[in-house]
């Protein structure tokens, strides 16, 4: 029989459960994150709790935060169990649980109650999760959309923002205001740079309504980069169960993830930073290399294989891995074209790293979808996939094995798998990107117009070329054999 997950659970641990050795009741808060979702607890929080579990940096305990409907959602579920997460890592050598306990608080997802919060003088550090389509990029420029109805809206009214960055901007005013030294910024989203990103909107929005208040962010604020990883599956019914049943634990929002994880920061906390050095965590003067490492490798990964293994029909990620037209095509992409497109990290090998990657993205505990690899594509090729090519039009350097995976996102955005049977296209602007898919089986330069995504790249007779190409292959002759013309080619 299951027991509910909350404090009076830790006295009475179902066995081969871990949970704190700390007394939480000694925690205080030093940091605010906002997006309280599944990367989150099996990320930072778990590496916060291997902090307070050596005894050390017990005032840097978090408090969650939110902004959408869902986070309160989330809210009500862990204020239920005491802000108590199940962290189940998916070894495929045997699966492990852990309580953690980093999170002490979330404040109730209200912008004034949110804003007061960070306003406080406990919180030194501000963190965010809130996905990589939430810092208000332009695809054209790579700045900062101001004409963006979110920004427009915050700018107008600074005083009632409703944007986690109209937020943060009134409670560095706050502090400023109250002689209160400012929060760090910190973001921990999967973007090149992520740290100069959430700088930009800040600034970019607090130039709209105030430049002076503008520039004394960017004189006194420090947004430090960051690398971070750790394959995190979304929490469904099968892990809810899976919690229950193996581990003897009802959790309303248990998170299970691979064992691997990384985070790599700049040491830039001017009002000080727990001692994650003690947990593993990389400090370095610059992250931008790892991030790319990162970003190209597993990301650009991810977006390979997403697209063929959805058209062929598979669910499963590691299924995807074990069929061997899709591991052969991740493996010649990855090695003529996204390997060779970073520049050498002193001790690190990239040969290493994408051995580990094929390892982890091949482990059948981590359940990870199909599906959830294809989610969001219209944000996620110009992070992840886009860049690169960028850089092999401008460097004159191999590009075909992109564009095929550009042609491989079109076919899927067109809406059926490769034996003609319908398919879900998980993206917020599938509509669109259905419409041009369709239009482009005539017109293969129609998927290219949507300036949004491919902003400049679609000015490129090039890469236009070379996407007619493979599309029109693999509306003619199926995403087997387009996959096996690109492994087979030897220039």
């Amino acid at each position: 029989m299951s027991k509910h997950l909350n404090s009076a659970l830790l006295n009475d641990l179902p066995a081969g459960v871990d949970a704190p050795a700390y007394d939480r009741a000694a925690l205080t808060p030093g940091i605010l994150h906002v997006g309280i979702g599944n990367f989150h607890r099996a990320h930072m929080a778990v590496y916060l709790d291997r902090l307070f579990d050596t005894g050390k940096s017990l005032d840097w305990a978090l408090v969650g935060a939110g902004v959408r409907p869902g986070d309160a959602a989330m809210r009500d579920r862990l204020a239920a169990q005491d802000w108590l997460t199940t962290v189940v890592e998916l070894d495929p050598d045997g699966l492990s649980a852990r309580i953690t306990g980093a999170m002490i608080d979330f404040v109730e997802v209200d912008a004034e109650k949110t804003i007061a919060r960070m306003a406080q003088t406990d919180i030194r550090i501000v963190s965010l999760t809130i996905t990589e389509g939430g810092y208000y990029v332009n695809a054209r420029t790579g700045g900062f959309d101001a004409d963006h109805p979110d920004m427009q809206a915050d700018a107008a009214d600074p005083d009632a923002p409703k944007s986690v960055f109209g937020m943060i901007i009134k409670a560095l005013r706050l502090r400023r205001d109250g002689g209160l030294a400012p929060f760090t910024v910190l973001s921990c989203d999967n973007l090149p740079e992520n740290g100069h990103v959430a700088e930009q909107t800040v600034i970019g929005l607090a130039q709209l309504s105030d430049p002076d208040f503008a520039a004394w962010i960017a004189d006194t604020v420090a947004f430090p980069n960051s690398m971070v990883d750790c394959i995190t599956p979304a929490t469904s019914d099968r892990e809810r169960t899976m919690v229950r049943e193996k581990f003897g634990i009802t959790d309303a929002a248990p998170v299970v993830c691979e064992p691997f994880r990384q985070w790599v920061l700049e040491d830039k906390f001017p009002e000080g930073r727990p001692t994650l050095e003690a947990v593993g965590v990389e400090f370095v003067d610059n992250v931008a290399p790892y991030e790319l490492m990162k970003l190209r490798i597993l990301n650009g990964g991810h977006a390979a294989i997403a697209y063929p293994s959805a058209l062929l029909g598979h669910h499963f990620v590691h299924d995807a891995m074990a069929d061997p037209r899709i591991r052969a095509w991740l493996t010649a992409i990855e090695t003529r074209e996204f390997v060779p497109s970073l520049k050498p990290i002193p001790g690190v090998s990239f040969e290493a790293y994408f051995d580990t990657i094929l390892e982890r993205f091949s482990n059948p505990e981590v359940g990870d979808t199909v599906q959830r690899l294809c989610l969001d594509g219209s944000n996620r090729q110009p992070k992840f996939v886009l860049p690169i090519l960028a850089e092999a039009l401008t460097d004159n350097t191999a590009f075909q094995g992109i564009a095929l995976e550009v042609a491989l996102w079109c076919r899927y955005c067109a809406g059926t798998d490769d034996a003609g049977q319908p398919m879900l296209v998980n993206d917020d602007n599938a509509f669109m990107l259905t419409r041009l898919a369709l239009a482009s089986r005539e017109t293969p330069s129609a998927f290219l117009t949507n300036e949004t995504v491919f902003g400049a790249l679609s000015d490129s007779d090039a890469f236009q070329s070379a996407f007619a190409a493979w599309l029109d292959r693999l509306w003619s002759d199926g995403v087997e054999a387009t996959l096996q013309v690109y492994v087979d080619q030897t220039g």
